[in-house]
């Protein structure tokens, strides 16, 4: 079976994590949540309770076929703080799996030093941090550089998923 985590922690955007849980579910994946000290905290709205089944210590890159970063501003100014899971982003990056990334959450993909020279959408607002991180930024509903699949904002989660298990597919295709 195939295995997505989802990467994030107390006050993120809720549809960015509810959406991306349920629809990889749908799609056959097994979708593990990983929080700092394995800690349920709630979205910013306070629609979602994220019960994580994983703990950021120990995360190990060959257990999962893709990793998603959702946003939510006060989340990401927290979780890009964390070296562990930063170093977990860039490995997984190394590695060449599919990682997809959606409005704030680019910012942990500057971060992890993931994003020079490739293009990558992020919230509107951090264009200059993407910029200034040597990636070029791009306003589009689901914007794919290798395995990075990145956009701006929750309007297009529909797109971004899409484009993200279509990246899967043609991966495995490949294989």
């Amino acid at each position: 079976m195939k295995k997505a985590l989802i990467l994030t922690g107390k006050l993120v955007q809720d549809h960015e994590f509810i959406y991306p849980f349920y629809r990889l579910q749908e799609a056959g994946f097994e979708v593990d949540v990983a929080v700092r000290t394995k800690e349920t905290v709630m979205g910013q709205l306070g629609a979602a309770k994220i019960i994580p089944t994983k703990d950021i210590a120990g995360l190990d890159v060959k257990e999962f076929h893709l990793l998603v970063i959702p946003g939510g501003a006060k989340c990401l100014e927290y979780l890009r703080q964390d070296q562990e899971a930063l170093d977990f982003v860039s490995k997984f990056n190394a590695a060449g799996k599919p990682i997809a990334s959606i409005c704030h959450g680019a910012q942990m993909l500057i971060s992890a030093k993931v994003v020079a020279k490739r293009r990558i959408s992020g919230y509107y607002s951090i264009k200059d941090d993407i910029t200034n991180a040597g990636a070029i930024y791009v306003d589009e509903p689901a914007v794919i550089d290798k395995n990075i699949i990145s956009t701006a904002h929750y309007k297009h989660l529909g797109a971004w998923m899409k484009a993200t298990l279509e990246l899967i597919k043609d991966n495995e295709r490949k294989i």
